[in-house]
């Protein structure tokens, strides 16, 4: 691998690195997400010099492109209030360091293993001459068509459990019902009712009495 590209990929990766313990260790909600953005952006950069060209485009249209757009509309229009989240951050503050250290020494070391019974192999890419995005689509729709047509049916569910969640009757919320609105008729709406002039006091009179 060429210097410039190598000290790219550890540029990026570094960002990467930067801006995710940024999002865990700020404040501001809004600049937790912008600095997801960022991760996002970075890793898909280093995706892109590793040669996975179709997943770093992915990750920049889907989650920096829509996902994290929606994100900070939510949390700007939400107007979160901090003072209540960070009441008892210290006090958990050990145990989650402490969990965090456990969950990174068992994955350095399962990389490791893994790494000293597999070993690297030939890159399936570079082997068959085919292009990135041409490979990964025939190897997902061949080899992994099961997976990828499970993975498909279980987002399915949960879209359609979510909308099912928002259509649930809650008691004690004024609605509107629309198809009732609807079928209003405009004779319905306004009623005129004739009635008999009245003739107003004199306003010096009320003048008087307020004296």
């Amino acid at each position: 691998m060429d210097s410039i590209i190598l000290f790219a990929f550890y540029a990026f990766a570094a960002v990467a690195v930067m801006s995710a313990v940024g999002v865990i260790s700020v404040k501001n909600p809004v600049h937790a997400a912008l600095l997801l953005v960022l991760t996002f952006f970075s890793v898909a950069c280093t995706w892109i010099i590793a040669g996975a060209e179709f997943l770093g485009v992915a990750l920049i249209l889907v989650y920096v492109g829509a996902v994290m757009v929606l994100f900070l509309f939510v949390v700007m229009m939400l107007d979160i209030d901090t003072t209540p989240m960070r009441e008892g951050f210290v006090r958990y503050l050990p145990v989650g360091l402490v969990v965090a250290v456990v969950m990174l020494v068992e994955i350095l070391t399962l990389i490791g293993v893994k790494s000293r019974i597999a070993g690297f192999g030939p890159d399936p890419v570079g082997t068959t001459g085919t292009a990135n995005t041409k490979w990964l689509a025939e190897t997902l729709y061949t080899k992994f068509l099961l997976p990828f047509e499970l993975a498909a049916v279980i987002l399915t569910v949960a879209v359609i459990a979510a909308v099912m969640l928002t259509l649930r009757r809650r008691t004690g919320i004024k609605t509107q019902n629309p198809s009732l609105q609807s079928a209003v008729r405009a004779e319905d709406r306004i009623r005129m009712v004739k009635m008999d002039a009245v003739k107003p006091q004199p306003v010096a009179q009320d003048h008087e009495e307020a004296r």
